[in-house]
């Protein structure tokens, strides 16, 4: 059992969990269509989070045209670059998935203002500093493949 922990601790991300449920959350995922790579954002409220250790992982929702669409996320998967923290939310609940019985007006989540909200804001901008090299890294590739 000591091996395994040992390859699971090296498989952990730094900085990756910045951000908790209720926070309007964008996840830049790296995804790999045949030989090119792409990097999606997906933009929502962070409903739910499980898990612990390696398999930590995170639900994200969002409303897409009038229906609600939900992802999961690893926390400390490699395909996500990044995890951009919007707004703080302001709840009393573990897993918010009473919003998916909501709607329009009644689904949104009172948002925390103050010092300690843009502090957390600050932090993970400042996180995510690294990422933005990587995603520019990819975008370039891309660009580059698309060229040829």
């Amino acid at each position: 059992m000591d091996l395994i922990k040992t390859i699971e601790e090296q498989q952990k991300k730094e900085n990756a969990l910045l951000f908790r449920v209720g926070d309007t959350v964008v996840v830049h995922f790296e995804i790999i269509e045949g030989k090119t790579k792409r990097i999606q954002k997906y933009e929502g409220v962070v409903i739910s989070i499980k898990g612990e250790g390696v398999r930590k992982t995170f639900t994200v929702r969002k409303i897409s045209y009038g229906v609600g669409v939900e992802r999961v996320f690893p926390v400390h998967s490699p395909r996500v670059i990044k995890v951009e923290l919007l707004k703080t939310g302001k709840v009393r609940r573990s897993k918010l998935y009473y919003l998916r019985d909501k709607i329009g007006k009644d689904a949104r989540i009172k948002e925390f203002l103050g010092p300690k909200a843009n502090a957390r804001i600050a932090a993970s901008r400042a996180a995510n500093k690294a990422a933005d090299q990587e995603e520019l890294q990819i975008n370039a590739e891309a660009k580059a493949e698309n060229a040829k």
